[in-house]
């Protein structure tokens, strides 16, 4: 009979996980848990600072001309503007707008001693909240810091267009006719000259004008930086009618003679030409003006004279200038002056020798100017034959001749003379 084999029994018996319970046992504490993570999650993100990133600015920020330059001094240069990085909240830098940035130079670091350009350290200030700056470029500024200084310049008048047809503009008085002006050392010095600028009107009339003289340099630039004092002055220009006048050259009138040996070059006359006013009949036979007498004599040297000028005619009188500077520029006169006997010497000769030459003498023309020749005495016009290092015996030289300063050796006759040494 067979066996029926018996089930093997199960080393452990199963167990039954029932998730239901799982899930629904002890929920109220679980959910209090989960509650609790939360809220902790929650607090923690609130919590924590918010990320802050550098960003540059979309806008260049002007730098601005600095309030705290020390007294005495003065700040040149164009200061420009610069880039800025900040370093903020996304939040905190989209608030940010052109009017909280200022730029500022620090001029604490800046060294007064010099006066030429150099480079000064820029701030950036931020008035929003939450936001600093993380860099400047560029860092520095390259200004000059400079002394003020003053002078005294005296104000011409200049004028902007020409008076009504038919008239001439007169003398102009300026008060006052001087003014200080100040500023920076380099811009003082490049004054050449300060204009009080005025404009005629329609009307045949005097111009009577209250201007702000302006300071130009050599290339007539306006300077600016600079400060007038008085910052006004009062202009007067007499208008006058052209129907009386007629303009004619200034003849200025030499007398005497130059000194012996010079010669008058050239003869300039400032102004070169005046404005003659009178009656047309007067008028008709005036061609020229004429200066005072200018005396010459004995003149060896250019000269500047000022004269008055003379009033052409009965009943005239000139509109501007009332008197002229004249230059005398003169020359010494070239010419030559012959010495015939110049007698021949030797230099370098040995002791215990003698020279003799043939021929003894020379003959020499020297060329100047006429007063140096005439003060030339025999003795200054040297010939001279180098003996050195020749002994007893009989050679052919060359003649040097010495002429005094100014003056050269035009001719010489011979060039060349035979040199005889001989024994004591």
């Amino acid at each position: 009979m067979a066996r029926v084999p018996v089930p093997a029994r199960p080393l452990l018996p199963r167990r039954h996980i029932n998730l239901r319970r799982v899930v629904t046992a002890d929920l109220p504490l679980k959910l209090t848990a989960v509650l609790i993570a939360m809220i902790f999650w929650a607090v923690s993100a609130l919590s924590a600072p918010p990320t802050e990133v550098v960003r540059d600015y979309g806008g260049r920020v002007a730098v601005e001309r600095p309030d705290d330059v020390p007294a005495g001094y003065v700040l040149e240069g164009q200061l420009g503007d610069v880039g800025v990085r900040l370093k903020g909240t996304e939040a905190a830098l989209a608030n940010v707008v052109p009017s909280d940035l200022h730029a500022r130079l620090d001029v604490a670091t800046a060294d007064l001693h010099r006066s030429d350009p150099q480079d000064v350290l820029v701030s950036v200030d931020v008035a929003t909240a939450g936001v600093k700056v993380d860099s400047i470029a560029p860092a520095t500024v390259t200004v000059r810091i400079e002394p003020i200084t003053s002078r005294e310049v005296a104000v011409q008048a200049r004028f902007a267009n020409d008076p009504p047809g038919g008239t001439v503009a007169g003398d102009p008085a300026i008060t006052p006719s001087q003014v200080r002006v100040s500023g920076a050392a380099s811009q003082v010095a490049r004054i050449a000259a300060l204009y009080a600028t005025v404009r005629f009107g329609d009307a045949v009339t005097d111009l009577v004008s209250s201007v702000q003289p302006t300071a130009v340099d050599a290339s007539g630039a306006a300077i600016d930086g600079l400060t007038v004092d008085p910052a006004i002055v009062q202009l007067t220009v007499p208008v006058l009618p052209t129907a009386t006048t007629r303009t004619v050259p200034v003849v200025p009138a030499l007398r005497g003679a130059v000194a012996a040996g010079y010669w008058i070059t050239r003869v300039t006359t400032d102004p070169p030409v005046v404005t003659v006013r009178g009656e047309a009949d007067a008028l008709g036979g005036i061609d020229q003006v004429a200066t005072a007498p200018i005396d010459v004599s004995g003149l060896g040297a250019d000269k500047t004279f000022q004269v008055a000028l003379l009033l052409p005619a009965q009943g005239t009188s000139l509109i501007k200038a009332a008197q002229a500077t004249v230059t005398v520029s003169v020359s010494p006169l070239a010419g030559s002056r012959a010495f015939p006997l110049v007698a021949v010497q030797a230099t370098g000769l040995g002791s215990g020798f003698v020279a003799e030459f043939d021929p003894p003498t020379i003959s020499v023309v020297v060329a100047g100017p006429v007063p140096a020749l005439s003060g030339i005495t025999a003795g200054q016009v040297a010939a001279t034959v180098d003996a050195t290092g020749k002994g007893a015996g009989t050679y052919p030289v060359d003649v040097l001749v010495r002429t005094p300063p100014g003056t050269t050796a035009q001719s010489v006759q011979p060039t060349r003379v035979t040199l005889t040494i001989r024994t004591r």
